[in-house]
C-alpha cells in the first residue's frame, strides 16, 4: 500500500513537469517570430507604439502579449490601373498604366503608422489617376501618338516624385494601352478620306493643267505649220496644195476601188449608154 502513494506523487510530478515544459514551450513559441527573404517586419509595443527600428530577415525575440510584430513584403510588385481623361483639344482618351513599386525599407515605421499593411492599393490609384489626368491635359490627342516617348517620361518623372512623397519607390513606369473615344476615331477617319480626297482633287487639277499645256503647245505647232505652209505657197506658188490635192484624191479612189458596192461610170456618151443599158435591163 506504501507504493500507491508514492507512485501517484510520482506521476504527479510528471504531470507538473509536462505542463510546465508545455507552459514553457508555449512561451518560447510567442517569444519567437520569423522574418522570410523579401520581408521586413514592424513591431508595435503597447507601451512605446511602432518602434522606429525595422527588423530585418530571420528569427527574432518578442515579448509575448507586449509586442506584436507586422511583416512587410518588400519585393518589387506590379500595378495596373485605368484612367479616363481629357485631352486639350477637348478628346477623351482612356489609358493603362502599369506600375512596378516597393515600399522604402527604412522608413517602413512610417509608411506603418501612416498608411498601414496595404499602403500602395490606397497610394498608387489616386497618385497615377492625378498624373495621368494633369499629363494628358497638357496635349491634343494626336499629339498623344507622336509624342508618346515624351508622354510616357512626363507621367514616369511626375509619379516618381508624387510616390516618395509617400516613401514608396517606383522602379518602372509604362503606358501599356491607349485608346480613344468612338467619336474621335470616327473623325480620324473621315479626315484620312477628307485628305484622300485632297489628294485626287490636287491629280485633277494638275493633270487638267498639263491637258492645257499640251492643247497650247498643240494650237502653237498648227498656228507655226500653217504659217509656214502659207510663206511657202507665197515663195512657190500652188504646186504643193495641187500635189496635196492629187495625193489625197488618189487615196481616195483607191478606198473606193476596194469596195464591192463601189462602181465606176465612164463620162460622156459611153456613161449615157452603160445607164441607158442598166434602165432597159431593169425594165424588163
Amino acid at each position: 500500500m506504501a507504493g500507491g502513494p508514492a507512485a501517484v506523487s510520482f506521476l504527479t510530478n510528471i504531470a507538473k513537469a509536462a505542463a510546465g515544459l508545455g507552459a514553457a514551450a508555449s512561451l518560447l513559441s510567442a517569444s519567437l517570430y520569423t522574418v522570410d527573404g523579401g520581408e521586413r517586419a514592424v513591431i508595435f509595443d503597447r507601451f512605446r507604439g511602432v518602434l522606429p527600428e525595422t527588423v530585418g530577415e530571420g528569427t527574432h525575440f518578442l515579448v509575448p502579449w507586449l509586442q506584436k510584430p507586422f511583416v512587410f513584403d518588400i519585393r518589387t510588385r506590379p500595378h495596373n490601373f485605368s484612367s479616363n481623361s481629357g485631352t486639350k483639344d477637348l478628346q477623351m482618351v482612356n489609358l493603362t498604366l502599369r506600375l512596378l513599386s516597393r515600399p522604402d525599407v527604412v522608413h517602413l515605421p512610417t509608411i506603418f503608422t501612416s498608411l498601414g499593411l496595404e499602403y500602395d492599393d490606397k497610394v498608387l490609384p489616386s497618385i497615377g489617376n492625378e498624373v495621368l489626368k494633369a499629363v494628358v491635359a497638357q496635349f491634343n490627342a494626336d499629339q498623344l501618338l507622336t509624342e508618346r516617348p515624351h508622354v510616357s517620361a512626363l507621367v514616369r518623372d511626375a509619379l516618381i516624385r508624387r510616390a516618395r512623397e509617400f516613401n514608396i519607390i517606383l522602379d518602372d513606369v509604362a503606358i501599356t494601352h491607349l485608346s480613344y473615344g468612338i467619336e474621335f476615331s470616327q473623325a480620324v477617319e473621315k479626315k484620312q478620306v477628307a485628305q484622300q480626297e485632297a489628294e485626287r482633287s490636287k491629280f485633277l487639277v494638275a493633270k487638267a493643267e498639263q491637258e492645257r499645256r499640251a492643247a497650247i503647245v498643240r494650237a502653237e505647232g498648227e498656228s507655226e505649220s500653217a504659217r509656214l505652209i502659207s510663206e511657202a505657197t507665197a515663195a512657190a506658188g500652188t504646186g504643193l496644195i495641187e500635189l496635196r490635192r492629187i495625193e489625197a484624191a488618189r487615196e481616195i479612189a483607191a478606198e473606193l476601188a476596194r469596195s464591192p458596192n463601189v462602181a465606176y461610170v465612164p463620162a460622156g456618151d459611153n456613161g449615157r449608154m452603160l445607164l441607158g443599158l442598166n434602165a432597159a435591163g431593169f425594165g424588163r
